[in-house]
């Protein structure tokens, strides 16, 4: 069978799940307890920082109690020559010439003892990506500037990445010494974060144990040693570490979602879990990650409890609002999930927040209004999606639900005004279009746009792709046939161009041999794809395999129960004189889909009345 599934309603059923997970996620820091005060310190994994060395001097590792002294600078003379040699500096570097930008400044910086200069062919160095010149430059500017924390912050970043562990170990010790004692639980896992970047994960542990060593009363100290032995692939001491932290604050949620994480059996891991929400019903951290592993392991009853329970705390918690919406549209619960999904449009107008998009409640909203036949609810709430990820789908679906009531030029008139970049988004536009015109029969017209699109972009395998079925839909056979193999020729593993076009020949009853090859090889491709079992199913009733089709086309429907291989694997029933068999399967597909025209011509064909 040749796959043609273009509607927007499957596509928001595949990423729902998904975005439980992603809601889950994208709760904020977790909460920290900080040595010897009650209030939570915040500690993020900050992705951004990790490619540059440099991000750390905007989050201090250290919180000294005491401001240091910021060093003199040295009175340097602007002659001729320095502005001469920084000029030409600034100059090679905008032409690209880096080698000699930083050469010229790093010079500059040890004639005249600036740490300015220093800091400026560090930054050259790492513009140009080059690690080994920008710690060179980096050493020069903490020489010049010893009480600068930037130049520290810099350099300790650099001697970490380059696993120079033995130059960070005293600057480590000795800004846990200076930290104020209600700092340290925030600086240990700051440090372990740091360490996390060396490529020595071994030695960056060890390196962590001797810092932390004089500080082991500390909480923090426990859960800095389960991260840093986690990283290191210690998944024992890991948990020990974690044991020893909640053993000290049994209330910890940063400690039970640690020690959590580093037990490898995930059942034991859940059961911790549980058994910690059960004895702190508000540990909403924990809750969340529960639920969060509900969710993955697909126990979504048991996950909606949890997110209920949450939302009973708190109802206007965004998360759990959010959760219990899309899984209440995965159970087809629609009333609810639009009310929970409504609710939560609601409270993020009145709070906004950055980093949720509500496009995707907008999007399962219109779902729901669409699944009651609420043609003006969808409109309404398609309208609301804002220019961004979901964008172009939004119109495409309101184009779609404007020619569902028969305004076909008012749904490619929206599809027109869509602003769009690149090939992607207009290619996207081209296909949208195409599907309007070939649901509304006009398969001429819908020919022509996708051969205009692929003037414009003639090797975009998803225009020939579509541009193929249409043909094949008009009988143009060779116009089909010359689209897929071009696909083939452009993208080797495109398994649905060989599935199609085997298809289409078995469908023919015409070089059965060569559309079995086809078909072989996009299995090969696609091994779990029920539409090609389909075909490979098909194509074996063609060559008269009886036995083997009725084995492929079981399995293609147990995996799928699709109306179209219901219909091919009744036909191989009924001929293999299995009447009653091939009728009650018919009769079912007949009852999920009267009008489809794979069972109709089928029928016919059979002189069969159910």
């Amino acid at each position: 069978m040749i796959s043609r599934e273009y509607p927007l309603k499957n596509t928001l059923l595949i990423v729902t799940l998904p975005l439980v997970l992603s809601a889950c996620a994208a709760v904020g820091p977790q909460p920290m307890p900080q040595s010897g005060s009650g209030a939570p310190a915040t500690v993020t994994a900050d992705n951004k920082t990790a490619g540059n060395p440099g991000a750390i001097a905007r989050r201090p590792v250290s919180a000294s109690a005491d401001q240091k002294e910021e060093d003199a600078l040295p009175s340097v003379a602007l002659t001729e020559e320095l502005l001469y040699k920084l000029l030409t500096s600034e100059i090679a570097l905008q032409r690209g010439d880096w080698q000699s930008a930083y050469v010229t400044t790093l010079s500059a910086a040890q004639q005249t003892r600036d740490p300015r200069l220093a800091k400026r062919a560090a930054e050259i160095a790492l513009s140009a990506k080059q690690a080994d010149e920008a710690l060179s430059a980096v050493r020069l500017w903490r020489s010049l500037a010893p009480n600068s924390e930037e130049a520290a912050q810099y350099y300790l970043s650099f001697v970490i990445l380059s696993d120079n562990l033995a130059e960070a170990k005293p600057i480590l010790e000795q800004r846990m010494q200076e930290a104020r004692p209600q700092t340290r639980g925030l600086l240990a896992f700051q440090m372990q974060r740091l360490l996390a970047r060396a490529k020595d994960k071994a030695a960056a542990f060890t390196l962590l144990e001797q810092v932390l060593a004089p500080y082991l009363d500390m909480t923090e100290s426990h859960l800095a040693l389960a991260q840093g032995a986690f990283a290191a692939g210690d998944n024992e001491r890991a948990r020990r570490e974690a044991q020893l932290a909640l053993k000290a604050k049994p209330d910890s949620e940063i400690a039970v979602l640690a020690l959590a994480q580093v037990t490898p059996d995930k059942a034991e891991a859940n059961r911790i879990i549980a058994d910690f929400i059960a004895k702190n019903p508000k540990a909403r951290e924990v809750r969340l990650a529960y639920a969060r592993t509900l969710v993955e392991d697909k126990k979504y009853t048991a996950a909606r409890a949890q997110f209920e329970a949450l939302l009973k705390e708190q109802p206007q918690d965004l998360t759990a609002l959010y959760a219990l919406g899309v899984l209440e549209v995965q159970a087809n619960e629609l009333p609810a999930a639009e009310k929970h999904l409504t609710t939560y449009l609601n409270v993020l107008a009145a709070n906004p927040d950055e980093e949720r998009d509500p496009s995707q409640a907008l999007l399962l909203l219109a779902q729901i209004a669409e699944e009651r036949k609420d043609g003006e609810a969808v409109l309404k709430w398609l309208s609301q999606i804002e220019p961004g990820e979901n964008y172009l789908n939004a119109q495409v679906k309101r184009a779609q639900v404007i020619a569902k009531r028969g305004d076909l030029i008012g749904a490619r008139k929206v599809l027109h005004e869509t602003p769009v970049n690149g090939e992607r988004e207009q290619s996207q536009m081209v296909l949208a279009e195409a599907q309007l015109l070939r649901d509304a029969n006009r398969l001429p017209d819908a020919l022509d746009v996708l051969k205009t699109g692929l003037k414009k972009f003639p090797d975009n395998t998803d225009l020939l792709y579509d541009y193929a079925m249409i043909a094949e839909k008009s009988s143009q056979w060779e116009v089909m046939e010359t689209a897929l193999r071009k696909i083939m020729q452009l993208a080797p593993s495109n398994h649905h161009a060989y599935n199609a076009l085997g298809y289409s020949l078995a469908e023919r009853n015409i070089r059965l041999d060569e559309a079995y090859v086809l078909i072989e090889k996009a299995l090969k491709l696609a091994p779990d794809d029920p539409f090609i079992m389909d075909s490979m199913g098909w194509i074996q009733f063609r060559l008269g395999k009886l036995k083997d089709a009725e084995a492929s086309l079981r399995r293609a429907y147990e995996l799928r129960p699709d109306v179209e291989i219901a219909a091919h694997l009744g036909e191989v029933l009924w001929v293999k004189g299995q009447k009653d068999d091939a009728q009650k399967l018919w009769r079912d597909a007949q009852t999920k889909d009267p009008q489809n025209d794979t069972l109709k011509s089928t029928l016919a064909r059979l002189n069969v009345n159910l």
